[in-house]
């Protein structure tokens, strides 16, 4: 994939981050992309939906099972603005992600390259590549920009 389509992938990740900042959301967005076209988006709403599994990645990874009718999403990439948290690694593992694309690093929470490292566990069924640090200075900046006014 060339870096101009992942950088628009992206883009359309931190967009829907963005709205979740809006919305009152930790603004964390993610799409999930199947032969070059985006099937699915979505943005953090544990809050609007009062479920702690409401991330935008678990959210997204639904909404792309339901438009392609299967649960199992091989061949499918995912791109998200901040590294998963282990919930959401797992769930991507049994969706059979090919590729993860993610923003920021989360050395508190996340479970892909920090935390647990669920990919490496000999326990994990499939491991997607990883490919981190896209788009990682907008959304590290929305984090932090968000966390700054909420205090």
């Amino acid at each position: 994939m060339d870096v101009a389509q992942t950088d628009g992938f992206m883009a359309a990740a931190l967009d829907e981050a963005k709205k979740a900042g809006e919305r009152g959301e930790v603004p964390i967005g993610a799409v999930v992309v199947a032969d070059g076209r985006i099937v699915a988006r979505a943005g953090n709403e544990t809050r609007a939906l009062n479920d702690v599994t409401a991330h935008a990645e678990i959210l997204a990874i639904r909404r792309a099972a339901d438009a392609v009718g299967d649960e199992r999403l091989s061949g499918a990439d995912l791109y998200v603005t901040l590294e998963p948290c282990t919930m959401c690694a797992a769930a991507i593992s049994f969706a059979r992600i090919r590729r993860l694309y993610y923003g920021a690093e989360d050395p508190k929470g996340g479970g892909v390259d920090s935390g647990v490292r669920f990919y490496a566990q000999p326990t994990c069924h499939h491991a997607p590549e990883v490919y981190s640090g896209i788009g990682e200075t907008e959304a590290a900046g929305l984090l932090r920009d968000f966390f700054q006014n909420r205090r």
